[in-house]
């Protein structure tokens, strides 16, 4: 069988290191032993999340149109390009002293913690080059802790250092003249929209649970009236959907919301920012997403990437807690991706109904708001 053609090809940047990160065991994500349970269940964001999705990839239907490549540690000039100097010194200190320390709620840096963090955001940083070098156009980075949590300032939400906002300053820098950065992870991307909240060369779309802000490390309530400021005003646009939205929900937002505002903005690069934590059984979320409705994300990710941009679309990896539907979600996405005719992989949970009622009003009324207060969207 001959090897596929780059367009029908995704390239998987990885990096072992990155399962030296140990979140480890507690009540949820706190890390506390109440002293009165038999059995402590791993964090959300551990390593067997990864190695399901790493091994669906290596030996699903989907390997033979798949490609690795070895990712390499960040340099800390690199993490400076997003990440104040102070924020960086913090964490380099913490890690000298040997780490075991919960830099924010849930986020914990552990002996191995911050080495995985430099691979996650130079895996991602080389993965963007590999598409700006011209080597390849559907990239996938394929990372963990995740990021796009991380502001330039602070950790926030497991995240250390904003792998995407990394890989969106090099595209800047290497002479993209827009990018667009879509969210799907069900939680806000905060750092990512804070670090280009001021831009205009940036259109950073999030569709997300309506959560709001969850404490100090996360102020940011992901609201559709945060838009910017600045020369950034109207181009960081947030899509908080219901609980529940689901398949059709999704995709409506896609086709009313996401798909015009690309269209008006017309980038040269696009940034895709997944999580699985949207699906419909994650611990971390309550979407209800499924395979279907990552695949066609996928595919209309993809056909905008092919109008827009030369078909150069970077994926990279965030959230997703389940650890066997996790990886399923992760093969249908990379299916729509390479828009392939018939899923090569059939969804294992059983059909979960879904009423689209209340996602479509919520949606309405975000496109309403988007249209009288966006200027990129107002003659749409």
């Amino acid at each position: 069988m001959s090897a596929p053609s780059t367009s029908c090809r995704i390239d998987v940047f990885w990096h072992d290191g990155m399962l030296d990160h140990d979140t480890g065991k507690g009540v949820f994500d706190t890390g506390m032993n109440p002293g009165f349970l038999e059995v402590l269940e791993k964090h959300p964001e551990n390593s067997d999340r990864i190695r399901n999705i790493v091994s669906i990839l290596r030996k699903g239907p989907i390997s033979s149109y798949i490609s690795w490549h070895s990712g390499s540690p960040a340099t800390i000039h690199q993490l400076l390009s997003f990440h104040s100097q102070e924020y960086v010194d913090m964490l380099i200190e913490a890690d000298k002293n040997g780490g075991k320390k919960e830099i924010c709620c849930g986020t914990f840096l552990n002996p191995g913690s911050f080495n995985a963090a430099l691979l996650a955001a130079g895996t991602t940083l080389s993965a963007m080059k590999y598409i700006l070098d011209g080597y390849g156009e559907l990239i996938y980075a394929l990372v963990r802790p995740p990021g796009h949590h991380a502001q330039p300032t602070q950790a926030d939400g497991y995240c250390f250092f904003n792998n995407a906002g990394l890989a969106v300053q090099l595209a800047l820098d290497s002479g993209c003249k827009k990018v667009l950065v879509l969210d799907i992870d069900v939680h806000y991307g905060n750092g990512t929209a804070e670090g280009f909240y001021r831009s205009d060369k940036v259109l950073t779309v999030s569709l997300h649970m309506n959560h709001g802000s969850w404490g100090p490390s996360h102020p940011q309530n992901g609201t559709v009236d945060e838009l910017g400021e600045g020369e950034g005003f109207g181009y960081n646009l947030n899509v908080p959907l219901p609980n529940g939205s689901g398949d059709k929900g999704y995709g409506y937002a896609m086709r009313e919301l996401v798909i015009p505002a690309v269209e008006k903005f017309e980038p040269d690069m696009m940034v895709l920012v997944i999580g699985q934590d949207s699906s419909a059984f994650d611990p971390n979320g309550r979407q209800c997403l499924t395979m279907d409705g990552y695949r066609e994300i996928g595919r209309m990710v993809r056909r905008l990437a092919d109008k827009h941009c030369g078909s150069r679309l970077l994926i990279v990896q965030e959230g997703g807690y389940h650890v066997t539907y996790s990886a399923y979600c992760v093969h249908a996405t990379l299916e729509g991706v390479l828009d392939l005719p018939h899923p090569l992989l059939s969804d294992p949970i059983a059909y979960y109904p879904e009423d689209e009622t209340f996602a479509v009003k919520a949606i309405e009324a975000i496109k309403q708001f988007q249209m009288k207060n966006v200027p990129m969207l107002k003659d749409v």
